[in-house]
């Protein structure tokens, strides 16, 4: 038999085996007996990993269990998710994904795993305004004139984002898109690193998640430019919307959801569901959120049919954005 052929069959052999051990009714029934790990695919200190964590602490109250982060990078995202994908369906590994799920099909040919179908759905989670920020050297007094310099110079401002597939990065595409003019688009291992660069004028705008900007903008080290989303921001009511000041129609947030591998026992999944939408609504954090201008999901959309619903309409409206900005999967 050919190696590679050897090789597979014994991975599907394993997996068989491990999927058959966690569905059986007695590790169900005492689901969960140890510590739940929550997968986040991006850095340690980053936008995702800052919601994780605080929800981690609220949901292991519920659970009963500790629930650890453990942050798995590279590759946009789709390494942590592939881990998760081939992990034993009992509950004890999950993901938390941003956006980024629903544009990875797009934007890599070799994924190892189908995002509609190799995964079981806990429930949407958070939303996270993003922000455009700008060098505090520019001349631009405000995102108004930010534009007019955009469209009138193609190819001539740049815009730091935390690497492709980043939340910043498909914010870039998205304002590229509806602006209708190039920007210089400069990717970082992160967003710290592309931050640091914003500060000391290397690059002249980012634009990112409240999650991982608030720091720097109450701390007056970038000048805030706008608002994604279409209402204001609870932290920063002063801050005008994009959609206010001229770019009609934008409304670009990080939307996150719970996954798990594709199997679950009904029993496990119905206890991470729970666990999931009482963590949403421990107050400790919602505050939290509040605090660093993320919206908790409404209950109704804690749940598998909504992040499914929500995961199919998202993967087809990134597919025509991805598209008309000319990027290839790699």
């Amino acid at each position: 038999m050919n190696v590679n052929l050897l090789r597979g069959a014994l991975a599907s052999a394993l997996s068989a085996t491990l999927a058959a051990a966690a569905l059986s009714p007695a590790a169900a029934a005492e689901f969960p007996s140890r510590a739940v790990s929550i997968v986040v695919p991006f850095s340690a200190g980053g936008p995702t990993d800052k919601v994780v964590r605080d929800l981690a602490v609220s949901m292991s109250k519920s659970l009963g269990q500790t629930v650890v982060v453990e942050n798995v990078t590279g590759a946009g995202g789709t390494i942590g998710t592939r881990k998760v994908a081939m992990a034993p369906p009992d509950g004890y590994m999950v993901l938390v994904h941003t956006m980024g799920m629903s544009t990875a099909p797009s934007l890599y040919k070799n994924l190892g795993f189908d995002v509609l179908k190799d995964f079981d759905y806990i429930g949407q989670v958070v939303d996270v305004p993003m922000v455009i920020l700008g060098s505090k050297g520019l001349k631009e007094k405000n995102f108004s004139e930010m534009l007019d310099t955009i469209r009138k110079h193609p190819g001539k401002v740049s815009i730091g984002h935390a690497g492709p597939g980043s939340a910043a990065h498909l914010c870039t595409l998205l304002f590229e898109n509806q602006v209708k003019s190039k920007m210089v688009s400069v990717p970082y291992k992160g967003s710290a690193p592309a931050l640091s660069d914003l500060i000391g004028g290397q690059i002249d705008l980012v634009c990112d998640q409240t999650t991982s900007t608030a720091g720097q903008m109450q701390g007056g080290m970038v000048k805030p430019f706008a608002i994604t989303t279409i209402q204001r921001a609870t932290p920063f009511p002063d801050l005008m919307t994009a959609d206010e000041q001229g770019l009609k129609g934008f409304d670009m947030r990080t939307w996150h959801g719970m996954y798990a591998p594709k199997g679950l026992p009904p029993q496990v999944k119905e206890k991470l569901v729970k666990g999931l939408q009482d963590a949403l609504a421990d107050p400790s954090f919602k505050q939290k959120m509040t605090d660093l201008g993320a919206q908790v999901v409404a209950q109704a959309d804690a749940t598998p049919e909504s992040l499914q619903k929500k995961l199919g309409e998202e993967t087809a409206r990134w597919a025509e954005v991805i598209s008309a900005s000319g990027i290839k999967p790699n």
